[in-house]
């Protein structure tokens, strides 16, 4: 039989030689996964991190299934008593950990984890499923998402052993996020090359992950910067010219027009509302030859006329922008434009008050 050692605070229940749970007929009799694994060993380090989220996603349901694991490598003898060889193993109890157990051998990803788990015990993991962002490519889809397809794309050519790939996947999907509302002009996908091995030998892939971009002109480049959020972020801004940050709101200078801007501070400077009204008048028809071409400049059209109607009014409408956009519940493509509308009214937001308005 298994012993125990619960420790308090972690997620999954760790089993040690050390006790006997025999005297515990709750914990004797719960159907539990059981993972032998050795502190050494480099794939139980890769399992490691999706083995707590699968423990957290059955985490308040002791009673009725546990997700547990043993240091085999301390405890040899229990290890030898099941038959395990190699690391990690993964066992499952259906008696609880007094019963036999059968061997598992699906996928170690978490959705083939909980399902399997809640096939054989019934219980529902708290896993929410999220679609992801990332466009998962083909040999038969590589040209027409890619290649033909007139956008820049960033492509991961991945290998589902690679503990690399493994690590960098939480990243790369929340690029493929940040960059949702460029998907007109940026793709952020990847391919499974040992599987798609028509796409990974074109290329040229030898290792895992390798990034590749595709510009929109048709050439293509490896990708050899960082693999943090922002570098990615950074590097597609740059090929790209789009602005994002980390987090997928615009930076500051997204929508601006630097002609426009000039006349604001102009606007902002001026001493009498005849200036202004002059300044304004050649700002309103500099937008409206720019309308076809720029989305942006119908904002400043609007702004330059009610500031000269309002001089309060571009710090009014500057906070009140700001606090929209920290409302989350807002819809990315609204935040988008309400991000636009505050950086270009924070042009107009320190302009004074016109002299003969006073």
């Amino acid at each position: 039989m298994l012993g125990k050692k619960i420790v308090l605070g972690a997620i999954a229940t760790v089993l040690s030689f050390a006790a006997s749970v025999a005297a515990d007929s709750t914990i004797g009799s719960t159907p539990a996964l059981v993972e032998f694994y050795a502190p050494w060993c480099g794939h139980c380090k890769t399992l490691a991190p999706i083995y707590e989220e699968l423990g957290q996603a059955f985490s308040g349901k002791d009673e009725q299934v546990l997700i547990a694991k043993v240091d085999a490598d301390a405890h040899r003898e229990l290890g030898s008593r099941y038959g395990v060889k190699g690391f990690p193993t993964l066992k499952w109890f259906p008696k609880g950990v007094n019963g036999d157990p059968e061997d598992y051998s699906g996928g170690r990803d978490l959705d083939s984890l909980a399902a399997f788990i809640t096939k054989k015990s019934g219980v529902k993991s708290s896993i929410v499923k999220v679609i992801p962002s990332v466009t998962i490519l083909t040999d038969a889809t590589f040209e027409s998402e890619v290649v033909a397809s007139g956008k820049n794309v960033l492509v991961e050519f991945y290998a589902p052993w690679c503990g690399h790939c493994k690590n960098l996947a939480p990243t790369y999907e929340k690029v493929a996020q940040d960059f949702i509302n460029d998907k007109k002009t940026v793709t952020i996908a990847n391919l499974d090359a040992t599987v798609q091995t028509a796409s990974a030998e074109k290329y040229g892939i030898k290792g895992f992950p390798t990034i590749k971009f595709f510009n929109a002109d048709g050439t293509v480049e490896d990708y050899s910067g960082g693999r943090s959020e922002q570098d990615f972020i950074d590097f597609i801004n740059k090929k790209a010219g789009t602005q994002r940050v980390a987090g997928g709101s615009l930076n500051t200078e997204a929508g601006r027009i630097a002609e426009l801007d000039t006349l604001a501070e102009k606007f902002s400077k001026a001493s009498s509302k005849d200036e202004k009204k002059a300044i304004s008048d050649e700002a309103v028809a500099l937008a409206a030859s720019l309308t076809g071409t720029n989305s942006s400049a119908k904002y400043y059209s609007r702004f330059f006329e009610k500031a000269l109607a309002t001089p309060a009014y571009p710090t009014t409408e500057a906070a009140r922008l700001a606090k929209i956009i920290k409302n989350k519940s807002v819809n990315r493509a609204r935040l988008d434009e309400f991000s636009i509308r505050h950086n270009i009214i924070s042009v107009f937001s320190s302009a004074p008050a016109a002299k003969d308005e006073l």
